[in-house]
């Protein structure tokens, strides 16, 4: 883990706005998009006025992104395997007729790499949320103490 830490003298102000910018990412859990919206907004209102709040701003943003893309390739690597896993168990004529239709000896054996793969990347995406919403704890405890802090595996989009 990659992480600065280097104390700078800033004023309540700026370190409070700093840690917001980070806790306003957890507001994901209640609003869709929150953890982009609100970063969005106090950063693009404070960047001009505070190089520590920027620091904090674009961190905040570039690891939400980061997390944005990994989601997504975990996702294109479950989705279409479990899709193709259920779609090979079932019947097709009874999904053409309108019938009613079961799922009977579903074939584990014949699909378990698959399933695997899958599994593994649902998996990762459940540790991905448990590390981001601790990570997101501890970068506003580095602001709130007006210390820069980086978050690890970020990918550096707004430079």
């Amino acid at each position: 883990m990659e992480t600065t830490t280097t104390l700078i003298m800033e004023t309540t102000s700026e370190r409070n706005t700093a840690t917001f910018t980070h806790l306003s990412t957890l507001s994901q859990y209640i609003i869709p998009f929150g953890n982009y919206i609100f970063p969005i907004i106090i950063w693009s209102s404070y960047k001009d006025k505070s190089e520590f709040v920027n620091h904090h701003g674009k961190q905040t943003l570039n690891f939400q992104l980061s997390l944005l893309l990994y989601t997504l390739v975990l996702a294109l690597i479950a989705i279409p395997i479990f899709v193709s896993v259920v779609l090979q168990n079932i019947p097709m004529e009874a999904v053409f007729n309108h019938d009613d239709f079961y799922i009977r000896n579903f074939n584990f054996q014949g699909n378990i790499g698959l399933l695997s793969i899958g599994a593994t990347a649902v998996l990762l995406f459940g540790v991905l949320k448990f590390i981001e919403f601790f990570l997101v704890i501890y970068a506003s405890i580095k602001a709130s103490n007006g210390e820069l802090y980086k978050y690890p595996l970020t990918i550096p989009f707004i430079k």
